[in-house]
């Protein structure tokens, strides 16, 4: 069994109880979460708190946050090496159309783009939609 608590002390996030909570129920699902459904999942809990866990996860480089292009902000956990960093750890996301489920792809890295002189990248996200595996069959 995974032991979370020291994997949120190498990043600096106090394991709390919620926080060790939160952490397990996106590792248990494959597909990005949005805060709505932490908050579903964890109906007599606080959404503030939730939220803040969220963003504390975002922030320490626990999780990312995935815009899909649906209009909602969703997480996944980082992989354990992963900084955020723009040149190195950005991978493709996959959004199905049918299951509305939003997947990290790591095994796909995002290639450095160059821009040109003086636009300096803060973001990037790369989603390609259509049916997953899942759907197809």
């Amino acid at each position: 069994m995974l032991q979370i608590e020291p994997l949120l002390q190498k990043r600096n996030v106090r394991p709390t109880a919620m926080r060790k909570l939160v952490y397990q129920f996106l590792l248990e699902h494959d597909a990005a979460k949005a805060l709505t459904d932490v908050e579903n999942h964890f109906a007599k809990s606080d959404r503030t708190t939730l939220y803040r866990t969220l963003k504390t996860f975002e922030e320490k480089g626990i999780v990312h946050q995935i815009d899909d292009g649906t209009g909602t902000k969703k997480y996944a956990l980082c992989e354990e090496d992963c900084n955020c960093e723009m040149e190195r750890d950005l991978h493709l996301h996959f959004y199905c159309n049918q299951c509305d489920e939003t997947i990290c792809l790591t095994d796909h890295k995002i290639p450095q783009i160059n821009l040109p002189e003086g636009f300096t990248a803060e973001d990037a996200n790369l989603v390609v939609k259509g049916l997953c595996d899942k759907c197809v069959e």
